[in-house]
């Protein structure tokens, strides 16, 4: 119970800093003169890649090889995070596609067509005693199957407003900042998994800092170039609303599938944390790498910091709930 308490304080503070910077870019906004001091963009982008190269170091093959017997299982949990989560949102496309809210249902898409998270995904599952193999298995596929499905889902909507220049750039940028780093990683896996698995803390805050700095810019850019006045305060409460309905509309799809597919309890626990979660990382390099413009960074960054909160909050206490459960008919 300390180890977990321990764990959701680190995750909580994290919240409060994801707020602080907000409230830092609003009182002590990063101008683009202080670059000529410290190139924050620069620094973000170097860390961009330093994020997936560690990534790729972490990246356990062989615990990847070992559980690709249980493919059923694995096959549902990422259709629950690259189909049904994204069809969800689509469905209202129709609706919204000529409508001034156009934008705010391409930023709720984003986060829909994003990968799972790897470090919560595999804690959840295992307080509510699921199946922890799986889950690190899915959670670190889901990350590689992101490389690919995240832009190629964002493509059909951002394609109408890019050149085939920018579109380049993209696939450039993917390249550079996200697959190389991440080949490089497995390449070297092996020569410095010791190195790896002694500062894995130090490589945890690592990933917390450039998200960080990335709301910071992003709300910095927001709040000088005065873009909130040009959004209702109303769309605050739409963004919230519509993230929690696909979180539950996700995750009851995913439990009913798994349950009408006769798996076990463990298995459906981590089908339904696995494939209903959302990667704060993955979404705020992808918010970069996909070349999203300035003024639309925050409303694209919003989603992803409700739901990643939402999900931190809620989800440790259903799998707390879960767990307590399993404890009784374990018994």
């Amino acid at each position: 119970m300390k180890l977990i308490s321990k764990v959701f304080t680190k995750q909580n503070t994290f919240l409060f800093l994801l707020i602080g910077m907000v409230f830092m870019a609003k009182l002590i906004p990063f101008h683009e003169s202080y670059n000529q001091y410290f190139n924050l963009s620069d620094f973000i982008d170097w860390g961009i890649a330093g994020i997936f190269l560690l990534y790729g170091l972490k990246l356990n093959l062989k615990e990847v090889v070992k559980d690709v017997s249980n493919w059923k299982l694995h096959l549902l949990i990422q259709s629950g995070t690259f189909i049904i989560f994204p069809l969800l949102a689509l469905a209202f496309y129709p609706l919204i596609k000529d409508s001034e809210y156009y934008n705010i249902w391409l930023s709720v898409f984003f986060l829909a067509s994003l990968p799972s998270t790897v470090s919560s995904s595999v804690v959840m599952v295992s307080i509510a005693k699921g199946n922890v193999t799986s889950a690190i298995f899915n959670a670190s596929i889901s990350g590689l199957i992101g490389i690919i499905m995240t832009p190629l889902l964002m493509s059909f909507f951002l394609v109408s407003n890019s050149s085939s220049g920018d579109q380049t750039e993209i696939i450039e940028q993917l390249l550079i900042k996200v697959l190389l780093p991440i080949i490089l990683g497995v390449l070297l896996n092996p020569l410095l998994k010791k190195w790896v698995t002694k500062y894995s803390n130090i490589i945890a805050e690592f990933d917390r800092l450039i998200i960080l700095l990335i709301v910071y810019e992003s709300f910095s850019t927001a709040f000088i170039e005065n873009i909130f006045a040009a959004v209702p305060s109303f769309v605050f409460i739409v963004l919230a609303f519509s993230v929690i309905f696909l979180f539950f509309a996700t995750y009851y799809i995913l439990k009913l599938i798994a349950e009408k597919m006769n798996f076990k309890p463990k298995d459906v626990i981590t089908t339904t944390f696995c494939g209903s979660k959302k990667s704060l990382v993955h979404g705020s390099l992808f918010l970069l790498v996909l070349g999203i413009p300035d003024e639309k960074k925050v409303l694209f960054l919003l989603p992803v910091m409700v739901y990643h909160s939402f999900q931190l909050f809620y989800v440790s206490w259903l799998a707390n709930r879960i767990a307590k459960r399993m404890e009784l008919v374990e018994a």
